[in-house]
């Protein structure tokens, strides 16, 4: 399946009085409900030049990732957001999902957007503000929103600093979980429990294990995962989607990156 512009989604179906689920949001559910788990690969387009993000989204692809997602923790430049996501849709055939920090983040030429609200956030605008701001211009651009509950875990890092963020201590999985089970009951579809980038402890494998026991919609887990014994683990906690960012911007990422992808398997 190739996603182009040309198609973008079906969110253009609202206009018959309902939502219907888009093409990337089903390639995405699909290819979970195949395979149990999938990784994405998420770039930061101010720590990457283009020609590194169209490589690594390259190698990204020929290893077996599900999608690139461009997004990071501080101010985006809205100009090298466009130019970094046209190089790498002309090289990949794998959706590019943003995955915004703020209105900066959205860009014409992607295939999907995660909608997301940042649940524990101590500022209404990160919960709903950035959103109202944000919708008109999805709308206008045809960017296929993908509803997602976000949640700051433990150390946070840039993303709870700059999302004002109560990060839930990693020694309370229930607080999580009941996160979780309000993004579900809000209507969101996906559920993301963020450890933070480049942070030093990755999201409890308890905590994992209990917010997958409470939803029945897709959980997502990225921040500080570094190596193949840690994917394993997360998906077998029951991950869904596993995304790793920081390793691509390390030297030899593409082995590096290949092994994380190789180790998303449902035992």
């Amino acid at each position: 399946m190739v996603f182009g512009n040309s198609e973008h989604n079906a969110s253009r179906s609202a206009k018959a009085g309902f939502k219907m689920i888009g093409r990337v949001e089903k390639y995405l559910q699909d290819r979970i409900r195949k395979s149990g788990a999938i990784h994405a690969t998420l770039l930061d387009p101010e720590k990457t030049s283009v020609e590194e993000a169209a490589r690594t989204s390259r190698d990204g692809e020929k290893s077996g990732t599900s999608a690139i997602m461009i997004g990071g923790s501080t101010i985006t430049s809205a100009s090298q957001l466009e130019v970094i996501v046209k190089a790498i849709k002309k090289v990949v055939r794998i959706p590019v999902i943003l995955f915004p920090n703020n209105i900066t983040g959205i860009c014409r030429y992607a295939d999907a957007i995660w909608f997301m609200s940042l649940l524990n956030s101590s500022d209404p605008y990160y919960i709903l503000g950035a959103h109202i701001l944000g919708a008109p211009l999805v709308r206008k651009l045809q960017l296929e929103p993908i509803p997602l509950g976000y949640v700051i875990v433990g150390e946070g890092g840039a993303a709870g600093v700059i999302g004002r963020a109560f990060p839930i201590p990693f020694d309370k999985p229930e607080l999580a979980a009941a996160h979780a089970l309000a993004a579900e009951y809000l209507g969101m579809r996906f559920v993301y429990l963020e450890g933070g980038s480049g942070v030093k402890k990755t999201v409890p494998l308890e905590m994992i294990k209990m917010v997958k026991n409470t939803v029945n919609i897709p959980v997502i887990v990225g921040g500080g995962i570094r190596r193949a014994e840690q994917v394993e683990q997360i998906v077998d906690a029951g991950a869904n989607i596993v995304v790793t960012g920081n390793v691509t911007e390390e030297e030899k990422a593409k082995g590096r990156l290949t092994e994380l992808i190789a180790s998303v398997r449902v035992k």
